[in-house]
């Protein structure tokens, strides 16, 4: 029986979703707290997405989520940002309210959160992010939010990280140090985190080419990827003795905003979750 007397419709709209984790993930919350509604995955080609959304909206959707390639169309598209999303200059929630679109951004919550669950703050130390794009300028909000002191930004194309730590530099509390890979070594030295936010280790790519014995035995490592769930690089950190996090957590915080704004609660993030997206993420690899 719905909270509200009637079934409640989101979407998460994106250019492949076909092995999108969201309609499993609000499925779970959803029958966990007995709430008539679904999460329909939507695919939406690039050219295709305003008339997706504008259907949607019509059809008396909550909402929906969005991922890549949309999130910037959403952040244009959307008629009010959250502060998250006008940091981020992405929007992976759109709310649908009174006639309007609010556009927000949850995925540097989602990261901040997951990295605290498995790690605590991270009060002034040392990270090092690889990766300079969309989902870097996320991360470096999430480890700001977590006190992170000192970010050795580094990427193939140093010049594009300068850009990076040069816009975020007004917002952030953390010293942004950009670089390019081959700084790896000397960045490492002293850090308590390596955080890869590039797409190298996902299914499909080739792994990332770092040494990780450069990194001190007491940093942990994070790959925001989640397919595959342990990516050449945390297999690598894991065999060293080091504390690994994979990219479930940040998916699965990210979600509970999300959750909250289409179906009314605010659901918890538990291991019986955790759990059944691990079996669909087996099956998908089969």
């Amino acid at each position: 029986m719905s909270l509200t007397g009637k079934a409640r419709l989101a979407g998460i709209v994106g250019w492949p979703v076909i092995h999108s984790l969201s309609p499993v993930l609000h499925g779970h919350w959803l029958a966990e707290y007995g709430i008539d509604g679904a999460m329909v995955p939507l695919a939406a080609q690039r050219e295709d997405f305003a008339a997706v959304i504008d259907g949607v909206r019509r059809a008396g959707f909550a909402g929906v989520n969005v991922t890549v390639p949309h999130k910037e169309s959403a952040f244009a598209m959307a008629h009010s940002v959250d502060a998250a999303a006008k940091a981020a200059g992405a929007v992976n929630l759109l709310v649908f309210r009174n006639g309007r679109m609010e556009g927000r951004n949850t995925d540097s919550l989602g990261l901040a959160e997951s990295l605290r669950e498995e790690i605590g703050t991270l009060n002034g130390k040392t990270v090092v992010l690889l990766g300079a794009g969309g989902a870097a300028r996320g991360a470096i909000l999430a480890l700001d939010m977590l006190g992170t002191a000192s970010i050795h930004l580094l990427n193939r194309d140093s010049k594009k990280a300068a850009a990076l730590a040069a816009a975020l530099a007004p917002q952030a509390k953390a010293r942004i140090e950009p670089g390019a890979l081959g700084d790896w070594t000397e960045a490492a030295a002293e850090a308590a985190l390596l955080v890869n936010s590039t797409s190298a280790g996902m299914t499909g790519n080739p792994p990332l080419d770092i040494d990780l014995g450069a990194l001190p035995k007491t940093g942990a490592v994070c790959d925001i990827v989640y397919s595959p769930l342990e990516t050449p690089l945390l297999k690598d950190a894991a065999a060293r003795g080091h504390k690994t996090i994979d990219g479930l957590g940040m998916l699965m915080h990210q979600a509970a905003p999300s959750f909250e704004a289409f179906f009314g609660v605010r659901p918890k993030v538990t291991p019986a979750l955790r759990d059944a997206l691990v079996k669909v993420l087996r099956e998908h690899q089969k």
